[in-house]
């Protein structure tokens, strides 16, 4: 796969630093209610990572790196490309954070100059259900690449001389026999099968209080950025954050935010394009 591409530079860069709501490990995610001023708090439950936001509210997402090299985020809201508008996928494009750079992402990308406003608005009204893709409503993600690093080759050593054998007299009456060494090659690896995930059963629905919560397509605003080339270590993620959302009320109602009801078994996925189509 050639990894090679064209991806998003964020040029308007923040003052790093540590933040008690950030997700992630080569690049902290933080969620910010831009009407309120504040970092949404994160909550952690059964291993999942979970923000409150309120209906109408527009929010911003704060990529901080925290990696010596640059690195690209491939940004996904309601299983939707943040720059392309695509069914979200590893392979797209995102945006590339200098050396210890943060960056504000605050809407969907329409062109090199704008974006649509993130707002948080019930999941019938999100830009996800309003094109056809109701799915994966209620989840941020991220999908974070390293660059490949250029590794000089090492030189390779002189061969030392070999010391001439001492000649041995042979009998005249049986020719020499010369002995060829023989290098054993190893037989190729067994071929492995994709490993099928299983298949979970939901439980019931639960009566939860009001709709889901998604993000709609709000107003637009200026937003500056270019294109540069990035090329990937891997065509796998070395890093791949999740965060799902939904109203306060809900979450407390899931057993999210302490209560008495247990939490669904469904839950939407970031990036659900994983695998390459066939060719039309």
């Amino acid at each position: 796969m050639n990894t090679l591409g064209k991806a998003v530079l964020a040029l308007a860069t923040l003052a790093a630093s540590a933040h008690a709501s950030a997700v992630g490990r080569l690049v902290d995610l933080t969620v910010y209610d831009r009407t309120t001023q504040q970092e949404l708090p994160v909550y952690r439950h059964d291993g999942r990572y979970y923000v409150a936001g309120q209906p109408g509210h527009r929010y911003q997402i704060q990529l901080r790196s925290q990696e010596d090299s640059r690195a690209l985020g491939v940004l996904s809201v309601d299983g939707v490309n943040v720059v392309s508008g695509d069914t979200a996928d590893w392979s797209q494009s995102g945006y590339v954070l200098q050396p210890y750079d943060a960056t504000d992402i605050q809407g969907w990308r329409k062109s090199l100059s704008e974006v649509a406003d993130f707002v948080f608005a019930d999941a019938s009204r999100s830009y996800a259900a309003r094109t056809g893709r109701p799915e994966n409503v209620g989840v941020i993600g991220m999908a974070i690449f390293l660059p490949r690093r250029m590794i000089r080759p090492m030189p390779m050593p002189m061969p030392m001389p070999m010391p001439m054998p001492t000649p041995m007299p042979a009998p005249m009456s049986a020719p020499q026999e010369s002995m060829t060494s023989r290098r054993m090659a190893a037989p190729p690896p067994a071929p492995t099968a994709p490993i099928a995930e299983s298949a979970i059963a939901p439980s019931p629905a639960k009566a939860l209080p009001g709709g889901p919560l998604g993000t709609g397509h709000g107003a637009r605003e200026t937003s500056e950025v270019t294109y540069t080339d990035f090329e990937r270590a891997s065509s796998t993620p070395n890093e791949v954050i999740t965060v799902y959302y939904d109203t306060r009320e809900r979450l407390i109602a899931q057993g999210v935010i302490p209560g008495d009801t247990p939490p669904e078994r469904t839950r939407p996925d970031p990036f659900p394009g994983h695998f390459v189509p066939d060719p039309r």
